[in-house]
């Protein structure tokens, strides 16, 4: 069973969420490392000081030796058991002093380490001491050098606490602050994805039968998404409604040829009615083809591509000229390379079949076509050097049925057909007066 995806809020939440905890989890780890070190440091700066205090109490015997009196400026250093320990050596182990804090334990402080060097040292599970070892050399009174290593200790209990207790408040707070920028982050998710939920709700309005169309206002991250999204809502019942229409002007165009028939057929004898019939017979099918190619052409939505026109005129100029070779028709061409249109293949061969098949019909001897593309509209005009369109009829040539020319076959439908395409795109159709003497149609479509 496929898995149902997670919701955009939700995927939002957890991955917020999870980045959140890791950058508070390493400030908190951070901090408290930082503290750690700078409270080592301290301790570390203490135990220095403790060590110049022992060298600044320090006296010399009757042989110029360095001795260390029994009482010492730091009071933790006469306390047994304080927490702060020295121990002093010297003289190739003869001569060994412990401070009075160090009664009753048997802990060894010195650290072997070259002269003038420190040696610092953490605690370890025998001793649990922060401890510091200083080694150097004194001159007594014979001008021997004899080498002392002075030893302090601190107990890392106090300091272990006290990080203890940072921690403790570090922590606190920083799941105090994680509780509120978790819900700051719920607030600004919930109002961030306002726009998607109200999509969602209109759409819902929209199935229910409720609404047609995504209201506006959004913002400019769903504007191409609600604009395309009420784009193919509007194709969608635009299609319908032009569905509807051409079955009803389907069945209403059909009564008159029928009706006439029916009459040729009770009251005509067979070689009238086989006139009549082949006189309605073809009215009937060029009626039964405009209404289904109207009722095919799509229009324009947001997933059409956009078709070279190039390829496509040829080919229609090529059928053209076999259809009317005997009229001998020249033709010219001038269509830019960059020039397409937006739209599917079958509704642009449509509307230039039908303009092109009228200035060949009602042309002497020649047509033109030429294309300019303006930005993402389409222009292209058509020319012939027939006897043109009054202007007094080009209203009503483009309504399905009327011919500026009675005396040429069909039933004036080629140039509505295509009327009704190009209006289909939101374009414009305009019959001007030509340069080679005929009409000019010119055609906009914009993107």
């Amino acid at each position: 069973m496929k898995r149902k995806p997670l919701s955009l809020h939700l995927r939002l939440v957890c991955a917020a969420s999870l980045i959140l905890a890791a950058f508070l989890g390493l400030t908190g780890w951070a901090l408290d490392q930082a503290y750690r070190e700078s409270a080592e440091g301290a301790l570390q700066k203490q135990l220095q000081g403790q060590i110049y205090a022992l060298l600044a109490a320090a006296d010399e015997d009757e042989q110029g030796r360095m001795r260390l009196p029994h009482s010492l400026p730091d009071p933790r250093l006469s306390n047994p058991d304080s927490g702060l320990y020295a121990q002093v050596t010297g003289e190739a182990g003869n001569y060994q002093w412990r401070s009075a804090s160090l009664v009753g334990r048997s802990l060894n402080l010195i650290q072997n380490s070259p002269p003038g060097e420190w040696h610092y040292q953490k605690p370890t599970h025998e001793t649990n001491l922060y401890t510091l070892n200083l080694s150097i050399i004194w001159e007594d009174k014979n001008g021997a050098e004899q080498i002392y290593t002075l030893a302090v200790g601190g107990a890392a209990a106090p300091l272990l606490s006290q990080i203890k207790d940072f921690r403790t408040t570090l922590w606190g707070w920083l799941g105090g602050v994680a509780l509120l920028l978790l819900l700051a982050q719920g607030m600004v998710l919930h109002w961030g994805l306002k726009p998607l939920r109200t999509v969602t709700r209109e759409l819902r309005r929209i199935e229910s039968g409720k609404a047609e169309r995504l209201s506006g206002g959004y913002p400019s991250e769903l504007q191409r998404l609600t604009g395309n999204i009420n784009s193919l809502l509007h194709h969608s019942q635009a299609s319908q409604e032009r569905y509807r229409n051409s079955l009803g002007d389907l069945a209403h165009s059909l009564k008159t040829p029928l009706a006439v028939l029916q009459g040729a057929a009770e009251s005509q004898e067979g070689g009238q009615l086989q006139a009549t019939l082949k006189e309605q017979l073809p009215r009937m099918n060029e009626i039964v083809q405009h209404q289904l190619q109207r009722a095919s052409a799509t229009g324009q939505t947001p997933l059409t591509k956009a078709i070279p026109i190039a390829p496509l005129i040829p080919k229609i100029l090529q059928a053209l000229d076999k259809l009317y070779q005997d009229k001998g028709i020249t033709h010219s061409i001038s269509i830019e390379e960059q020039a397409h249109f937006w739209g599917t293949e079958g509704d642009l061969m449509e509307i230039l079949g039908n303009l092109l098949e009228n200035a060949y019909k009602y042309g002497k001897t020649q047509v033109s076509i030429s294309t300019t593309q303006a930005g993402e509209t389409l222009i292209i005009c058509i020319e012939d050097d027939g006897s043109g369109i009054a202007a007094d009829k080009i209203g009503s040539v483009l309504k399905r049925g009327q011919r500026a020319d009675e005396q040429q076959p069909g039933q004036g439908i080629g140039l509505s057909a295509a009327h009704e395409i190009i209006h289909l795109y939101r374009g414009r159709l305009k019959i001007s007066k030509s340069k080679l003497g005929g009409a000019k149609i010119t055609l906009t479509l914009p993107h």
